[in-house]
């Protein structure tokens, strides 16, 4: 009896694992195939010089969240102030770091402290003083305060900002010369756009010399290297595709443009979450459906900012347990997103996506590895099927994977040497074998010690950007 009932469970199993990992599958595929056309029709547009021109700018704030980034604080700023754009300011937000992070820029660009008003629209932590210059025609604000976490200087910067759109993104990542205006142009093109996000690309082993790509190569670090397969695939794949009808639900903390009036109106970055980028943009997505207006939120590819990878693969699972908490947060907050239609597509299809494919999938695939290992212990396992069938999912993952990565590269005029892409064909069979299985396992132990650490920054190993 016993027996029967295992069997049965069992079989229930294997069908819901079967039709998780086809429609997973499919939707992988569907998303890659349309965002690699997607970035071959813009590069076409590129080359026959059919994109909008235009000596007009969007005037926009830079804001820069910091927390301990002496090691990488200079070359962010660099980068910023070689970007081919015209009406922009950069605010350093030094939320109140404990090594010589405020000095560096002090000293740098010659600041000096002023007394200014500025309007409180967003609560934050104390400011102790405000710093300002210019260098190459650009106005540098620094704002020294007390410690609060990245939403909370987000918000205090969003405050001081005189321009009406910002873009956030993080100290440690760097911005090719014509990612900002790529960036604005959706703007331009049309009103009802209120955020754009752009690409993330890893930056451990690139050499950016005035904003252009000098020298580009996989990361000598194996689990960098991985971690670049990882990105160029999920931000080629699904984004662009939930870009065709509106409905991306986050845009990276890294590298995002926002209309600050609507900003203002949502009440800024939740302080309570640390998944503030995907709290943002969800946030905005109801406040205009509930206040029907018309609204816009874009995905461009195009748009280049380069990041550093975790290298020690500690900081990746830390990183990576920071990312799956906030989502569980978001998801949670904004469950009024499921099987709602009067969000349409955007609760039927990027929800959904995020919800099965994001969240659940760590327990989704716990409980199809110890059916699988029940099935064996009980003699009810088709050995040379599974067998055939996890070579299959590891090669058709591989194929998904090479096929982003060396789309982006080549759409990006970025040249690999024959080393490194025979690296790239092995360690993506690294990456979907055995690093996924890892990060499995670090979010579901996600919330083990989480309420002690939810407000802190993460303290990453990092390396001075080559800019």
């Amino acid at each position: 009896m016993a027996l029967e009932i295992v069997k049965i469970c069992l079989k229930y199993v294997s069908y819901f694992f079967i039709l998780y990992m086809l429609f997973y599958s499919t939707f992988l595929f569907i998303s890659s195939i349309i965002g690699s056309i997607t970035l071959f029709k813009n590069r076409y547009k590129e080359v026959m010089h059919n994109n909008i021109e235009h000596d007009y700018y969007v005037p926009v704030s830079i804001l820069v969240p910091a927390y301990n980034e002496e090691k990488v604080i200079r070359s962010s700023v660099k980068s910023l102030l070689a970007l081919d754009y015209k009406l922009y300011e950069i605010i350093v937000i030094n939320d109140g770091s404990t090594d010589k992070t405020l000095q560096c820029l002090l000293e740098e660009y010659a600041l000096t402290k002023v007394d200014k008003p500025y309007n409180r629209q967003l609560k934050t932590k104390k400011i102790r003083g405000i710093y300002e210059g210019t260098h190459k025609g650009v106005k540098i604000t620094v704002i020294d305060k007390e410690n609060g976490g990245k939403s909370d200087s987000l918000n205090a910067g969003i405050n001081i900002s005189k321009f009406p759109y910002f873009l956030a993104m993080d100290a440690d990542s760097a911005l090719q010369k014509d990612s900002l205006e790529l960036l604005v142009r959706p703007i331009l093109e049309d009103e009802t756009v209120i955020a754009c996000g752009g690409f993330i690309r890893l930056s451990n082993a690139v050499e950016l010399r005035d904003g252009v790509v000098q020298k580009y190569e996989l990361p000598k670090n194996i689990l960098a290297s991985m971690q670049v397969l990882e990105y160029d695939r999920s931000f080629l794949a699904s984004r662009i595709m939930l870009d065709y009808y509106n409905g991306n639900l986050i845009i990276s903390g890294a590298f995002g443009l926002f209309q600050k009036e609507i900003v203002l109106a949502c009440n800024g970055y939740d302080q309570n979450t640390v998944g503030e980028d995907f709290e943002l943009v969800s946030k905005m997505h109801v406040f205009c459906q509930k206040n029907s207006i018309d609204y816009n939120i874009r995905y461009i590819p195009e748009a280049i900012c380069w990041t550093q990878a975790p290298e020690k693969l500690k900081d990746l699972i830390k990183q990576r347990k920071r990312w799956y908490i906030g989502l569980v947060q978001c998801m949670t907050k904004y469950r009024e997103l499921f099987c709602n239609y009067h969000y349409g597509f955007l609760s039927f299809i990027s929800y959904f996506y995020y919800l099965f494919f994001e969240l659940l999938s760590p327990f989704i695939e716990v409980i199809g590895n110890i059916a699988t290992i029940v099935a064996l212990c009980f003699g009810l396992l088709n050995v040379p099927f599974m067998i055939i069938f996890y070579i299959l999912y590891t090669l058709f993952g591989c194929v998904m994977t090479l096929t982003t990565f060396f789309a982006r590269i080549y759409l990006a005029n970025n040249k690999l040497s024959f080393k490194d892409i025979c690296r790239a064909v092995y360690l993506c069979i690294f990456e979907i074998a055995f690093l996924r299985f890892i990060l499995m396992v670090a979010r579901l132990t996600s919330f083990i010690g989480y309420k002690k650490k939810r407000m802190k920054w993460d303290k990453l190993d990092r390396t001075e950007l080559k800019v």
